[in-house]
């Protein structure tokens, strides 16, 4: 029932190119299953993906950061890391192991050994996998201060397998997705790295009937 909830939501957002105004808390936890937009800290864009591929390193389906808000590429799904389980609605604890599953493309936000397209000394990140099938190249651990990861906090994505962080480069694309920036995985965790919830639909226990949009703060 939970997922028709969800996918009226997100067909509502889409046609009022807004999100639903719910409760004021904005430092609420965020909760496995929910689906939400990332905003990086440092250069306001939000993580997204679409059906281009990489013309070079992996040929996977490319990650970048966009600006327009309203953007339903931008959207994705908190899983439990690659052979782990989380309760739908269960906060996510900081230093929790989790993934990021695209809600348009159904794949998984992904980083390996690939150098990035545009940066030097940095990672590729790309979207790998289908509805929730991949590999420990999924798999991302939430950098966070507290005891769980909540709304209005910014929180850093350190990739498990290479020890690298998610992170805008700076650098942008042509054509032909012209003016979106790279997004790559990097050695550093500076601001660059820093990311917030902007937008989302989050769940609440199985005890519950429904999940709670909330909008950008």
């Amino acid at each position: 029932m939970w997922t028709k909830v969800l996918a009226l939501l997100l067909c509502l957002q889409a046609a009022h190119a807004g999100w639903f105004g719910g409760s004021d808390d904005s430092d609420g936890p965020v909760t496995c299953g929910s689906v939400v937009k990332l905003l990086n800290s440092n250069y306001k864009v939000r993580l997204h993906s679409h059906e281009v591929k990489y013309g070079s390193g992996s040929g996977q389906q490319s990650v970048t950061g966009m600006k327009d808000s309203d953007d339903v590429n931008s959207h994705w799904q908190i899983l439990s890391g690659h052979d782990g389980a989380c309760e739908r609605g269960a906060p996510i604890k900081c230093g929790d192991t989790i993934r990021l599953m695209h809600m348009t493309t159904r794949c998984l936000l992904h980083s390996h050994h690939f150098t990035a397209p545009l940066s030097r000394g940095n990672q590729e990140v790309s979207c790998f996998g289908t509805d929730g099938a991949g590999d420990t190249g999924d798999n991302w651990k939430v950098i966070c201060g507290g005891d769980v990861w909540t709304e209005d906090e910014e929180v850093k994505f350190k990739h498990v397998d290479t020890a690298q962080y998610l992170s805008i480069s700076g650098q942008v694309y042509s054509r032909p997705i012209n003016g979106q920036m790279e997004v790559c995985a990097t050695s550093s965790s500076g601001y660059s790295a820093n990311w917030r919830v902007a937008e989302g639909v989050y769940m609440s226990s199985s005890k519950e009937e429904q999940p709670v949009a909330k909008d950008e703060f």
